[in-house]
């Protein structure tokens, strides 16, 4: 089976997101998963721009569907894309619901596809990475092939409000759990915790940053009163929020501690003895340390 990549602003070139792109394409080869980068692709409108124009934002979205589709893969299946960054899965997720079930936006969009010689006849499977390894590769396959067991580590599993949701697609949306499987066959132990599906604040890091900054230090706070030694996530714009604005969280709103966030395909090729300068890991502002860190379980006190 073959993917076609579609990596979005976040995880191409020097962004925030390039140590999960590095990551993925490191753990993708490992597993053997055969993977070719959309051609011209380009941004998916993100959520924001929804609420400024929906037309717009999804015929962005569908482009890259069209695009897609164009290119193909597995054969005569639908061609499969993958995509890391959950705003953009939850956009083209989105843009397929519209022109699959809203005939008044998808005619709009197939006309402006139209415009620009492409065309878009919902032939196009929309997945996440998680998705794939789980369900595709396997828990008991990965399982077999971990030669540094995360033995010990305590790992808050963070999926943030848009990888599950509003389309439950390939997990719980209330209480997801692909990712603490997963973290539990390389040998973690996943806590748990309510916050894993909470808004890390998103955008407001940026527009409202005090408002921003207490709801991911509230979400950091309860992962280390569960005794987490690292938060991983699926998705470069919370874990950006989380790691990235530390310091600020201590001094404004009373965060006990720092505590590393990485992607949850670093810890993944980490297990399977990928080599670290290929996973990112030295891109973190949080170094993950060759052993546990140190639990500290703090009360914690909105400020």
């Amino acid at each position: 089976m073959s993917y076609l990549y579609y990596p979005g602003c976040s995880c191409s070139g020097n962004t925030t997101g390039r140590a999960y792109s590095e990551s993925l394409i490191a753990v993708f080869d490992e597993l053997g998963l055969a993977h070719d980068e959309l051609e011209d692709w380009n941004c998916c409108g993100a959520t924001m721009y929804m609420s400024v124009d929906e037309n717009q934002a999804f015929g962005m979205a569908a482009r890259n569907l069209a695009l897609a589709e164009k290119q193909g893969a597995n054969g005569n299946g639908p061609a499969t894309m993958v995509t890391p960054c959950s705003a953009c899965y939850a956009v083209l997720s989105k843009a397929q619901h519209a022109i699959e079930e809203q005939p008044r936006i998808g005619n709009r969009i197939q006309d402006a596809l139209q415009e620009v010689g492409l065309a878009y006849t919902g032939r196009v499977q929309v997945r996440h990475p998680l998705d794939i390894l789980v369900n595709d590769v396997g828990l008991e396959n990965i399982a077999d092939k971990v030669k540094n067991p995360l033995t010990g580590l305590r790992i808050a599993c963070y999926y943030g409000c848009l990888l599950a949701r509003p389309y439950p697609i390939f997990d719980n949306p209330y209480d997801p759990s692909s990712m603490d499987d997963l973290m539990r066959v390389l040998g973690a132990e996943p806590v748990d915790w309510s916050l894993k599906t909470r808004c890390c604040g998103a955008s407001l890091s940026g527009t409202i940053e005090d408002v921003g900054l207490s709801v991911s230090a509230i979400i950091l706070a309860e992962a280390q009163r569960k005794g987490a030694d690292l938060v991983a996530t699926a998705c470069p714009f919370c874990q950006f929020n989380l790691e990235c604005f530390q310091p600020k969280m201590i001094k404004k709103h009373g965060l006990p501690r720092e505590m590393p966030v990485a992607f949850f395909t670093q810890l993944l090729g980490r297990a399977l003895g990928i080599p670290e300068k290929k996973l990112g890991i030295k891109r973190l502002f949080r170094p993950l340390s060759p052993s546990k860190t140190k639990r500290e379980t703090e009360s914690y006190e909105y400020n």
